[in-house]
């Protein structure tokens, strides 16, 4: 009697046609076709849904495959070495272990530390060569399910009281846990199949603790060098500071203060801090004689909010703003150069005519009066106004746009004449000690929520447009801000569960065949850690107010 041949499934990988034996794994397909692909496959789409590689690729099924050069890939990469050091500290030192904390990420690198410890530089070698050897074995990271109240016993087992509070909170009956040999954590997406793929990283001590390095997604084939940049460090670690005195480093904590209905105290709070961060801003400047004050940061910073708290402080110094426009200065749209799909770059710093902003510049310092120009964005042309400007002599300049810290801006003003100001939204409080919230997701979410009030955008058309937008400043704002004189973090340690009620909506409105969705998705599960505070007691000048609406300013 011959053998039945094996049934084969029929599948499309890309849109192109692949036929391989039913009940096989994307992990087995992926290793395959690596060859073909530029960066490390660490994910697969499965009929247009994000899924791990150990997922099956059934008969008549639409596979695609994600690398670590996009964002999902590299979340995914990042989230398993995090496990994977901290298996490697357990393996090691056990008694540092419960202790991790997984702070932030800052220039190309998360930084973390290990509560109560500095961070021995010996120690940070051994977890290194752990790492490796667990690398080489290719050990499985194992899925399971357990109940929410089990998933809470287990993480207060181990000490990890922020994962427990965040349970506390959670509405799904079951959360999905990872377990590596004899470990186990919980990570809110998706993980790697096995430790194998990890060979790329780097681990080194930095501050009181060390400096965890994935590939970037731009080199995702090697980590890249290191390039400290102790401004913004100092700032990140500052709000973690304050966080932590508060007792609010992480999500559950925050959950907590809004069930026993103090949400009020703590925005209050926040911005008179960060009412107090502008008046000392003012002070230096004043202090500083400074004739120019530019302004600059990436998108969704509260640029324009700040902007105008910053010149009443200044007023009530005796000192007078003038405000000139950097968009004034576009040149016709038809002149910007091109990027390299052949594409207009609005982001360009040479889509902005330097020589005649710092002529006028220079004359309207000195008080001559200027014809400034105005650009009409919907035409793309820059115009006439026929009118003249003239500043008093006396009047600090305030320039405020993307390119303010890139010195070929203002490259005939000299420096002693400029204050520069960098403003961000850096989000410090994370998930649980092991799970960080990215700082652009709070910013993507304060553009979602403003595209739609103001600008008539989807949260679908939003999303889209976000990936040039962070690519932008990563080329032209990133690279730069170290040159700032004082850093300003825009972030509120309350924003994202008041966002919460504006943004779910538009969320839920993207479509689920669209390729916004797997983004929409991913947000619409990271707002469901929090609960969500009435935006009715947020200050009418809050920076926040310029996402939602409500604002004092015209914003």
């Amino acid at each position: 009697m011959s053998d039945c041949a094996a049934p084969m499934a029929r599948i499309t990988v890309s849109g192109a046609p692949y036929e391989c034996p039913a009940g096989t794994k994307l992990l087995d397909i992926a290793k395959e076709l690596q060859p073909r692909y530029p960066a490390l496959i660490t994910l697969g789409k499965l009929n247009g849904r994000l899924c791990e590689l150990n997922k099956t690729a059934e008969d008549g099924c639409a596979v695609e495959f994600v690398t670590i050069a996009e964002m999902a890939g590299a979340f995914t990469y990042e989230r398993s070495l995090v496990f994977l050091m901290i298996k490697a500290f357990r393996d090691i030192a056990p008694e540092y272990a419960s202790s991790i904390y997984l702070d932030f990420s800052v220039s190309n690198g998360l930084y973390c530390h290990v509560k109560g410890h500095t961070v021995p530089e010996r120690l940070i070698g051994q977890v290194a060569e752990r790492m490796r050897s667990l690398v080489s074995q290719d050990l499985p990271f194992v899925k399971s399910t357990v109940r929410c109240r089990e998933a809470i016993s287990r993480f207060e087992a181990q000490g990890m009281y922020d994962k427990a509070k965040v349970f506390e909170y959670r509405r799904s009956s079951q959360a999905n846990f990872y377990t590596l040999e004899e470990y186990q954590d919980y990570f809110y997406t998706y993980m790697v199949p096995s430790t194998g793929f990890l060979k790329e990283f780097a681990i080194f001590p930095y501050a009181q603790g060390f400096i965890l390095q994935p590939p970037s997604r731009e080199l995702p084939c090697k980590v890249r060098p290191y390039v400290p940049q102790p401004k913004l460090f100092g700032i990140l670690q500052e709000s973690a500071n304050w966080h932590e005195k508060l007792g609010l480093g992480s999500v559950g904590n925050l959950n907590d203060l809004i069930v026993r209905g103090e949400a009020n105290d703590l925005i209050l709070l926040q911005e008179a801090i960060m009412e107090k961060q502008i008046g000392d801003i003012a002070e230096q400047i004043a202090k500083s004689g400074r004739k120019f004050v530019l302004i600059a940061g990436p998108s969704s910073s509260g640029k324009t909010s700040f902007s105008h708290r910053l010149s009443i402080q200044l007023n009530a110094l005796g000192l007078r703003l003038s405000p000139v426009e950097c968009d004034n200065y576009f040149f016709n749209r038809d002149q910007y150069p091109l990027d390299e799909f052949g594409n207009a770059d609005y982001e360009s710093i040479d889509c902005v005519d330097i020589e005649r902003l710092n002529e006028d510049l220079l004359a309207l310092a000195e008080g001559e009066a200027v014809e400034t120009p105005i650009y009409n964005f919907l035409t793309g042309k820059r115009e006439s106004t026929g009118k003249t400007v003239k500043i008093p002599k006396e009047n600090i300049i305030v320039l405020e746009g993307i390119h303010c810290m890139n010195e070929r801006l203002t490259y005939r003003i000299p420096e002693e004449r400029k204050f520069r100001i960098y403003i961000s939204a850096l989000t410090s409080m994370n998930l649980d000690e092991h799970n960080r919230i990215p700082t652009s997701d709070v910013r993507l979410l304060r553009r979602i929520c403003r595209d739609a009030a103001t600008r008539g955008y989807s949260a679908q058309e939003t999303i889209s447009r976000w990936r040039s937008v962070r690519a932008g400043e990563e080329k032209n704002i990133f690279p730069y801000q170290e040159r700032a004189d004082v850093m300003m973090n825009s972030a509120l340690i309350y924003e994202a569960a008041v966002l919460k009620p504006y943004a779910e909506p538009l969320l839920f409105g993207v479509p689920k065949d669209s390729d916004e969705y797997i983004e929409a998705k991913r947000l619409l599960k990271f707002l469901d850690y929090f609960l969500a505070i009435p935006s009715e007691t947020v200050p009418h000048n809050s920076i926040l107010r310029e996402f939602i609406g409500g604002s004092l300013f015209d914003v």
